[in-house]
């Protein structure tokens, strides 16, 4: 049975009432012909009360998405720049970064810009300004549940190394109010590469508002910097938009469910009955998580960050040991649930919070490196 506009329905039930199942869901592909945005390739995914929209020529990212006509993520000052724009050197990243409710970041370095082994390497890597081979843009019945996919290619790679290629897989089904994202990383290419990779989920207004917060199955945190350490124990609190506010970047290292997933949330009681957005997503494939907090006025907004390192840039990772590999022909899996909490769902998620973290506060640890030593032991 498919849950939608307040009751169940059977597959026959819903076939007799339209003349096309493009009436109530579906996928189209269009394109932009205006401004920055000009020729990019787009995919509009109608789900019943979920709708969201997948920039093609920008790594299949998520940008806008809404629940009833709820905006949930953030979306920047640039909009969907085209990849044509994109400038690699320093935070030239940052003047084509849409927001949205999930960028991908890697796949070979990301983070902060930095100097690695001789190469000068910028914010956030290339991942999310190459545009995508779409494969498959689907809508079909399987079995009772009616299904939406979309899956595409993109690649990170030049002459003589490296030659990355991500596949990835967006469903949804009607009726839920969940997006899977599968990727599949592998390296075509002959010489072991970094791998590097971040879901940066970008949570905003209305959602985002005061009285709003952040749940998560966090163990232990650290502030990234002093700015962040300041007002460190508040930092699952949202408040209003303040004109002098500095961004704040927590670490945290989270409790898992008996499968081994972690979880994360931001939800507001005051919106809609109830209303948030929650991430499940492996520890195991992705063993970071970063909080972005940035509370200004226009750039109002909190991410939710899966990834398999942090965002200090690829040297910090190499020279504590940890930044990760990957081998020639080889392939990595990651995957990534976003979802929607309504009503009462809330309190059940906050009950699923304190079950794995038994109810035991985050324990912070004073800098970055005494929390790389903790987790390491």
């Amino acid at each position: 049975m498919i849950y939608l506009y307040g009751r169940d329905w059977g597959k026959n039930d819903i076939l007799k009432r339209v003349g096309s199942m493009e009436q109530i869901a579906g996928v189209k592909i269009a394109e932009f012909s205006n401004g920055f945005e000009r020729g990019v390739k787009v995919a509009i995914v109608r789900n019943g009360d979920l709708n969201f929209l997948v920039a093609i020529d920008r790594g299949m990212d998520i940008v806008n998405a809404e629940y009833k006509g709820v905006p949930l993520s953030w979306i920047s000052p640039t909009g969907i720049v085209a990849p044509g724009f994109y400038e690699p050197e320093g935070l030239g990243w940052l003047r084509g970064f849409p927001g949205g409710l999930m960028t991908t970041c890697g796949v070979t370095y990301m983070g902060v810009p930095t100097l690695d082994n001789g190469e000068s390497l910028g914010l956030h890597g290339r991942i999310s300004y190459s545009p995508a081979t779409l494969l498959n843009a689907d809508s079909y019945w399987d079995g009772e549940s009616y299904k939406m996919v979309l899956e595409g290619e993109t690649r990170e790679s030049k002459v003589f190394e490296p030659n990355i290629m991500l596949r990835r897989r967006i469903t949804t089904f009607l009726g839920e109010r969940r997006i899977e994202i599968r990727d599949i990383v592998t390296n075509c290419g002959w010489k072991t590469q970094p791998l590097m990779i971040l879901y940066h989920i970008n949570i905003g207004f209305p959602l985002l508002d005061e009285g709003a917060k952040f749940l998560s199955t966090t163990g232990y945190f650290t502030p990234r910097d002093w700015e962040a350490k300041e007002g460190a124990e508040d930092f699952a609190r949202v408040h209003e938009p303040r004109s002098d506010y500095r961004e704040k970047v927590y670490f945290h290292d989270m409790l898992v469910d008996n499968e081994g997933n972690a979880y994360a949330a931001i939800v507001n009681d005051r919106l809609l009955g109830g209303l948030g957005v929650y991430v499940k997503y492996s520890k195991r494939e992705l063993p970071r998580f970063i909080q972005w907090k940035m509370l200004g006025e226009g750039t109002y907004v909190m991410g939710m960050e899966p990834a398999n390192s942090l965002v200090m840039g690829r040297d910090k990772e190499r020279a504590w040991g940890t930044l990760q590999y990957i081998g020639p022909q080889e392939t990595k899996e990651f995957h990534i649930e976003i979802g929607i909490l309504a009503g009462y769902e809330i309190v059940e998620f906050e009950e699923k919070i304190r079950r794995i973290t038994r109810g035991k506060k985050p324990e912070m640890i004073e800098n970055v490196e005494e929390f790389i030593k903790t987790l390491k032991q």
